[in-house]
């Protein structure tokens, strides 16, 4: 792999000095490493272990310096062969995920810090992944970033423990000097004053006291005012500034104890596993990811931060009692071995990658009627069989989303609602803002009208499929022409898979009703009094009460149920919406065999189960035909206004009565017809009986 890493600078550092460490890895494995900075201290130290630098103001939170560093970097990851661009920081990351749009490569983001809620920090959870060194950090980037939990990986820090050796003699007892170490950015987050007041209480507590604080000062006016609190509280003797360390591990050689004293929660604690490691026992405030290191009283010491008193007391706790050292030592240790080093830090990071470059991001847009996702499957087995590793989402309606459950070949919906929280212009932000945040890099739009692009270009995925049909399909990058007249829906769906790479050629539906769904099915032919292998003959009653013109008179309806329960048997179950029930109700009533009404009683998971009982199914165009047909139940459509050809999925066992163009008229997709003899009055209980005979005639029953 080619692993590029962006970071503001290469001073020292925590991030510097795990940067350095990650490229040194990747180079001794065979990958190659390249890391892109403002410069610093340790870019010789990066060159001399294989990797490649460049120098880019990518630290600068200018605009202008945004804009030109994103094109620059698009420019190395074009020439240097980039698989996965590494982001450590948060301006580096916004100038790499623009990059990283441009050229179609993959952002990993590492989330280093604590970050307060800001329109700059957002960029760090942009990435593909977004790798966080402790639980805390995880639900921070969850909780205040919305970062869906599903693109979170978890990796502590780890220390190098060929260079972190653990000192035996230490174990054993101390020099007549005691010194206690601080090693952090002076800064004032880093907690140096409670940290000199608490010294200034146990001075003269430890005999030999001596004080080193390590760590390079940003801002030189807190350095002025940390020494002048040393002086101030006498003691200039004690405690030593000895500035920025390149040679860590000398640094840790020289302690008998390590203090951190953070006052807000940090994303880990590099120097606290540094030092446990080394053989040096912790006090830590209990803050951040610091508790995921330290077990109190186990592998070190925790107190309250902005406490100097509890520091102090904590300190002298470990200094007097050496069988806890030497327990704490041991603990700690051991737990560095298993959970912190950095072989293991590596590999789990290695893994990120090959996961990212093999399990891609794909969004399916199918959001519009139940009938139409339902004809999505087989569009779906497709795309899940050409990606068989990839994280597939199907943004879909409030109203279709069940007759996704189940569906083996998606691991999860978006769901949109436009007469909701999705309505309006704000609403369709508030959505493409949800969409954003999956990172997709692919984007399937099956749905094709103007929602669907704005949603696909809001995305930013890198590569969105669709058609070219003048509905803002300027917004995909990957278009096809409309221009294939008279193709069934799923060959429709399907030409554009075929854009996408894709060999589509199973076109059988399928749903998946669960085994609750079965249960209320059976329940519901209980109570209607229906016996064990008694026919049935589902109707249903009506496409919709909006498009009347698909609908077959209830007259013909009431005809038909007569005769299928005296000449064959057959008890009638008449199906449809909540706003099918009364239409359905009226029926049931006129006819004197009396069809169970289930129109308005079931889900369309629990529909799906109940067509399973029968032998035969008849509906206008509409939705159950579809689910008749993925369930496998044979069925008899009828069609008038709208063309059989475009409408319905290939099915063997399906007979379809349509007489629309036995007139002028026909189809004319109109939902209202005012001739007198419309298509749907022309097909006749006979034309129906007869399509029926086909699959009640000799079916055992």
């Amino acid at each position: 792999m080619n692993i590029l890493q962006i970071l503001p600078a290469l001073d020292m550092g925590g991030v510097e000095t795990g940067t350095i460490d990650l490229a040194r890895y990747l180079v001794k494995n065979g990958h190659k490493a390249i890391v892109v900075s403002g410069g610093g201290r340790l870019v010789k130290e990066l060159e001399a272990i294989g990797s490649r630098h460049y120098t880019l103001p990518v630290g600068k939170k200018s605009l202008v310096s945004i804009i030109r560093s994103s094109g620059e970097l698009a420019d190395i990851i074009r020439r240097e062969g980039i698989d996965i661009v590494h982001a450590r920081s948060r301006v580096p990351a916004l100038i790499a995920y623009f990059a990283c749009k441009r050229t179609n490569r993959i952002l990993i983001t590492t989330a280093h810090g604590y970050y307060s809620k800001h329109l700059m920090s957002e960029s760090m959870g942009w990435g593909k992944f977004v790798i966080v060194a402790s639980n805390i950090m995880a639900k921070h980037m969850a909780g205040s970033f919305n970062v869906p939990r599903d693109r979170i990986r978890l990796i502590p820090r780890g220390v190098d423990l060929s260079r972190f050796v653990l000192r035996p003699e230490k174990i054993s007892g101390r020099r007549n000097e005691f010194v206690i170490g601080m090693v952090a950015r002076i800064t004032p987050l880093k907690g140096h004053a409670d940290f000199i007041k608490a010294i200034s209480l146990i001075r003269g507590r430890i005999p030999g006291l001596k004080v080193r604080i390590a760590g390079s000062a940003p801002k030189m006016k807190y350095r002025e005012d940390v020494e002048v609190l040393i002086r101030q509280l006498g003691l200039s003797k004690t405690i030593e500034l000895i500035g920025a360390c390149q040679d860590v591990p000398k640094v840790m050689n020289g302690l008998d104890m390590l203090v951190s004293a953070t006052v807000t929660p940090e994303a880990f604690g590099r120097v606290i596993i540094e030092a446990q490691a080394i053989g040096v026992p912790v006090v830590a405030t209990n803050v951040g990811g610091v508790v995921d290191i330290i077990e109190d009283e186990v592998t070190g010491l925790l107190c309250e931060p902005q406490n100097p008193r509890a520091m102090a007391d904590q300190i002298l706790k470990l200094y007097r009692d050496s069988s806890l050292t030497k327990r704490i030592i041991a603990e700690a240790r051991k737990r560095v071995e298993e959970d912190f080093n950095s072989d293991k830090m590596m590999q789990r990071t290695l893994a990120v990658y090959e996961e990212a470059i093999k399990k891609q991001n794909i969004l399916v847009i199918k959001m519009s009627a139940i009938g139409d996702v339902i004809l999505s499957i087989p569009s779906l087995r497709a795309i899940r069989a050409k990606f068989p590793f990839a994280k597939i989402k199907v943004l879909t309606s409030l109203a279709s989303r069940d007759v996704l459950d189940g569906c083996p070949y998606i691991d999860d919906r978006i769901v949109c609602d436009f007469n909701g929280k999705h309505k309006g212009i704000k609403g369709l932000w508030r959505l493409a803002g949800e969409v954003r945040k999956e990172s997709f890099e692919i984007v399937i739009d099956l749905q094709n009208n103007r929602k669907s692009h704005i949603l696909a270009y809001m995305s930013f995925s890198a590569l969105r499929y669709g058609y070219d049909n003048g509905k803002l399909s300027f917004l995909l990058n990957k278009r096809i022409k409309n221009d294939a007249l008279y193709l069934d829906p799923i060959e429709h769906q399907f030409r554009v898979l075929r854009m996408a790479g894709m060999k589509p050629a199973d076109k059988q539906l399928a749903l998946w009703p669960s085994a609750r769904d079965d249960a209320e099915a059976n329940k519901f032919l209980r109570e209607n009094w229906v016996k064990p292998g008694q026919r049935l003959v589902g109707i249903n009653v009506r496409a919709s009460a909006r498009w009347a013109s698909k609908n077959w008179p209830a007259g013909q309806i009431v005809e038909l149920c007569d005769i299928l329960a005296k000449e064959y048997n057959a008890r009638a179950v008449l199906t449809g919406t909540d706003e099918d029930a009364e239409f359905a109700e009226a029926i049931s009533g006129s006819a004197k065999s009396k069809p169970i009404i289930a129109a308005g009683r079931t889900t369309i998971m629990e529909l799906a189960a109940l067509i399973k009982s029968f032998k035969v199914f008849l509906t206008p165009d509409s939705a159950p035909m579809h689910v008749s047909s993925a369930i496998g139940t044979p069925f008899v459509a009828l069609f008038g206004p709208t063309d059989p050809a475009r409408h319905i999925a290939p099915s063997k066992d399906c007979v379809v009565l349509c007489k629309s163009k036995e007139l002028k008229c026909g189809p004319c997709y109109k939902p209202e017809c005012r001739k007198r003899l419309s298509c749907m009055r022309m097909i006749t209980v006979d034309d129906i009986l007869d399509a029926l005979k086909v699959f009640l005639a000799n079916d055992g029953a």
